[in-house]
């Protein structure tokens, strides 16, 4: 794993760099094999991204968007990533309805939509079970408690090694949510973190030793790359960063 931390002055510099490099994963991704494979996550900071993306004019075709987790609501529901992505981006670019990839969440059980959203992710990469497929950028946040996508602390969902998605819980409301050896198969995954909110967090999940089962980012280490881009509210306490 090749692992970057950049802190910049503000969340709105977290979200320009992000931009940037979300651009140039697309360029690489399509000069490779003719479609980037994006994972969402939900969230105020990933909106701010979704916002300047659909001022972009690229190769909708090609694009071909998923979400890493989904709180159990329908997707005209406020509390929905689809819906927040849809509203902030995609309903304002000319990509084809066929490209969006959403966690269904209509169904009565929320594991029986866990087992069809991975079979739909098998179908579409060619997987067959037991394999795991790889993203080109997996798009991330974080919460104050240290949690990402919807890997809560403490929950049996980190203990799913054998699925590429399971549920989640928080607070008795399921969700929807990769895995960790999925998210760990990307080609990249981008963590965006910003507010004074997450520094403890950002103690722990960078300190040399820790408990991951109490702050489930300390488990992303994907077999691509790694950049943390946090905004210097979340950051200020941390050593000198790798990379700036």
């Amino acid at each position: 794993m090749n692992r970057t931390v950049e802190v910049l002055p503000s969340g709105a510099a977290v979200t320009e760099r992000a931009l940037i490099l979300v651009l140039n994963h697309i360029e690489a991704a399509i000069a490779d094999h003719d479609q980037f494979r994006f994972v969402l996550a939900g969230g105020s900071t990933p909106k701010a991204l979704y916002e300047q993306l659909a001022h972009q004019d690229l190769p909708w075709s090609k694009i071909q968007v998923f979400w890493g987790d989904e709180r159990y609501v329908p997707h005209t529901d406020p509390q929905s990533n689809m819906g927040m992505a849809t509203q902030a981006w995609l309903s304002h670019v000319p990509i084809p309805a066929e490209n969006l990839h959403p966690m269904p969440t209509h169904a009565t059980d929320p594991a029986q939509a866990a087992l069809a959203y991975e079979q739909h992710l098998r179908d579409f990469f060619g997987c067959p079970p037991g394999e795991f497929p790889a993203f080109d950028l997996i798009l991330l946040g974080l919460g104050d408690d240290g949690h990402t996508a919807s890997l809560f602390p403490e929950t049996a969902a980190l203990e799913v090694c054998d699925r590429l998605i399971t549920v989640g819980e928080k607070s008795g409301q399921p969700r929807l949510t990769f895995t960790i050896p999925l998210i760990n198969q990307a080609h990249a995954v981008l963590l965006l973190v910003t507010g004074e909110n997450k520094q403890s967090a950002l103690d722990q999940i960078f300190a040399e030793t820790g408990n991951p089962r109490a702050y489930p980012a300390r488990f992303i280490h994907p077999q691509g790359s790694l950049t943390w881009l946090l905004d210097a509210a979340a950051g200020q306490k941390l050593p000198m960063p790798e990379k700036l």
